[in-house]
């Protein structure tokens, strides 16, 4: 953790709890560390704020959705994809975070949903509407909120699938949007980035990190706390890199990822969804698979239960662990057969501290 500011906290023997090298040991070994995480994080303050809000509802191919679960022909499901305002506090003052701050415009590059659209062919601008409504920006979410780009001190994502971070951090073109965010990026995510192979290329916006500031990312090589009640803890599998947020709150700790679509997929023995139920009782298996890369499917199962054992149960329905996905799969009309047994939605919790606000008080006292 050298160079970094000292409200950031390596949780090094949480990552340790990976070196067994027997797969089914390594899954138990993550499990107890990961329920010790969930029990320390009870017994401590919450984060000031956690805000989520719906950009834009996405079509997702339902064999990736569901992956060795799919059960019905409907090839396609639908996903809301939020972002996340977090404020925590440290010994240098609250600090802002936002956390999946999807660029909608440019993720359209994305490879796989540049043919997707192209498919649609002279219909593209009425099934866009219909099949990708949007709700809100990001520079919307902020402004609505009350803050200024210059308040926003830290951006991040779990992994780097479809983003294009120019536009809030820029690049030799632009200063970006967020003059004072730096990206939050485990750095095997950073590297891959940089090279990424056929199996990965189809869900990277082209030149998405390009020229972007190197002084303006900081690269964790390890799960790490920041403040009070937030922590980005290791979860490789869906990407290399994969990491997972994780927000204490008054209504327990809140987990994010895309590692699956929703709390159906990290208790599919309780889920109504048609195949998930059958497909857990069938093989075993504690959780379904956000499958459309597969980087690593082991250690993405490993990490889905470790997010589900951090989480714990959910204040909605206690059947189903305490998972707020930033991509959350939803019924749609469009898309017949397909219901979860409920969604999270947008979350408001805590209360927003204006940056100029807490900078007057402390220079009060």
């Amino acid at each position: 953790m050298k160079d970094l500011p000292n409200y950031f906290e390596a949780l090094t023997e949480f990552d340790q709890a990976r070196e067994p090298s027997i797969p089914a040991e390594r899954l138990e070994s993550v499990r107890k560390a990961s329920q010790k995480l969930h029990d320390d994080l009870m017994q401590q303050p919450n984060l000031q704020y956690l805000q989520s809000t719906a950009l834009v509802r996405a079509p997702y191919p339902s064999k990736f959705a569901f992956y060795n679960a799919k059960a019905l022909p409907t090839p396609l499901v639908h996903i809301v994809n939020r972002v996340f305002l977090v404020q925590t506090t440290t010994p240098e003052g609250i600090k802002t975070l936002l956390l999946s701050p999807t660029h909608v415009e440019a993720s359209r590059a994305t490879p796989y949903f540049a043919r997707l659209e192209k498919s649609f062919g002279p219909f593209s601008k009425v099934l866009n509407k219909l099949l990708v409504p949007e709700y809100s920006t990001v520079e919307e979410v902020v402004a609505k909120a009350g803050l200024k780009p210059e308040d926003i001190d830290y951006i991040s994502y779990d992994h780097l699938h479809t983003q294009d971070i120019r536009r809030w951090l820029g690049d030799a073109k632009s200063p970006g949007y967020f003059p004072n965010a730096k990206l939050l990026v485990m750095k095997e995510e950073w590297d891959a980035c940089k090279g990424l192979t056929p199996q990965q290329t189809d869900w990277y916006v082209k030149g998405g990190i390009s020229q972007v500031p190197e002084a303006r990312v900081i690269q964790l090589n390890q799960s790490t706390k920041i403040g009070e009640g937030f922590a980005l803890v290791r979860t490789p599998g869906h990407t290399v890199g994969n990491h997972s947020f994780v927000m204490k709150t008054e209504k327990g700790v809140f987990v994010t990822s895309e590692n699956g679509v929703g709390p159906d997929c990290y208790a599919p023995e309780q889920s109504n969804i048609p195949g998930l139920k059958a497909y857990a009782e069938r093989t075993g298996m504690e959780v379904v698979l956000n499958g459309n890369t597969l980087e690593s499917a082991l250690e993405q199962y490993i990490s889905m239960v470790s997010e589900k054992t951090i989480a714990g149960p959910s204040f909605i329905n206690p059947k189903f662990p305490n998972m707020a996905n930033s991509s959350e799969f939803t019924a749609y009309w469009l898309f017949p057969g397909y219901k979860p047994n409920f969604n999270v939605g947008d979350l408001l919790l805590g209360n927003l501290i204006q940056p100029k606000a807490a900078d007057l008080e402390e220079q009060a006292a």
